[in-house]
């Protein structure tokens, strides 16, 4: 069944009636969610009109406890007649959606956990779970990425948990940095001025120090204005890659108990970010 949804060159078109509809339409969202182009197709509305939404190159995933359900007959009939791939989940193996399946996956034949054994419980929470599992399959055999999962996923908690730091990072004009010879002058309105309170050092274009508020009371006397940036920096700065989840970001300052990060790209500093930063965003 795998391999099927994953070969179609459309979309999984999802259906199912009653509690089966409220499945369907929940599986076609989570497929969608994760890389898998579905829709959910109202099987009664299916019998007028919407059957044009489908196309021989989508497949059809048909939920339905009984499989004898009576709206479905017109949309499963159509994929039969036009050789469009159909995955019916039932528990009747005798049913007609399992005999004109392409594939048929079979529930188990376990009661329902109401007293009556009629409700659609324990057959809705199977049928639940084997349609997580074939979208969360499929989403591994995508090889889906968490930039991609983001881009699907731009608001809410599960935007601003994958927000990476390259979209909340400071660049260009606005990075402090400076050449390890540079005055302390230079220092004092590169922290200042670029309001990170921080100056990042440069040997060529690679980051080889940081200035911090810390590192000028360390060094704080009558010489420090004639010294230079290299002679007070603090070698080997914590540094994040910009492809970096913005929480990771926020959890290494945290854990090294600072406020700020240069950003890098191929050991080259691209930009900085700072808790403020994480925290305008959402990120906790």
């Amino acid at each position: 069944v795998v391999d099927c949804l994953f070969g179609i060159r459309g979309r999984i078109a999802v259906t199912g009636m009653g509690k089966s509809g409220h499945v369907a339409r929940k599986v076609a969202a989570t497929m969608a969610s994760t890389g898998s182009p579905a829709y959910f197709i109202h099987p009664a509305e299916a019998s007028h009109g919407d059957l044009g939404m489908l196309t021989t190159r989508d497949a059809v995933l048909a939920f339905s406890n009984s499989g004898n359900t009576a709206e479905l007959s017109d949309i499963v009939l159509y994929s039969v007649r036009r050789s469009i791939p159909l995955i019916g989940v039932t528990r009747n193996a005798d049913s007609m959606l399992a005999q004109h399946s392409t594939h048929t996956l079979l529930l188990p034949l376990v009661p329902e956990a109401d007293p009556l054994d009629c409700a659609p419980t324990t057959s809705t929470t199977l049928q639940m779970a084997l349609g997580d599992a074939l979208a969360l399959t499929l989403m591994r055999r995508r090889g889906c990425t968490p930039e991609e999962f983001h881009r699907w996923h731009p608001g809410g908690s599960l935007g601003r948990k994958l927000l990476t730091v390259r979209e909340i990072m400071h660049e260009g004009e606005e990075m402090p940095l400076l050449s390890v010879s540079s005055p302390m002058s230079d220092v004092l309105c590169q922290m200042t001025g670029k309001g990170f309170g921080v100056a990042g050092v440069l040997e060529g274009n690679r980051l080889v120090g940081i200035i911090t508020d810390g590192d000028l009371r360390r060094h704080m006397g009558p010489g420090l204005m004639n010294k230079t940036a290299g002679e007070i920096m603090h070698p080997n700065p914590v540094i994040v890659e910009e492809s970096a989840l913005a929480v990771a970001a926020m959890r290494l300052m945290q854990k090294n108990e600072i406020t700020s990060l240069f950003v890098m790209c191929d050991g080259i500093p691209v930009g900085i970010v700072n808790v403020h930063d994480c925290l305008r965003a959402g990120v906790e």
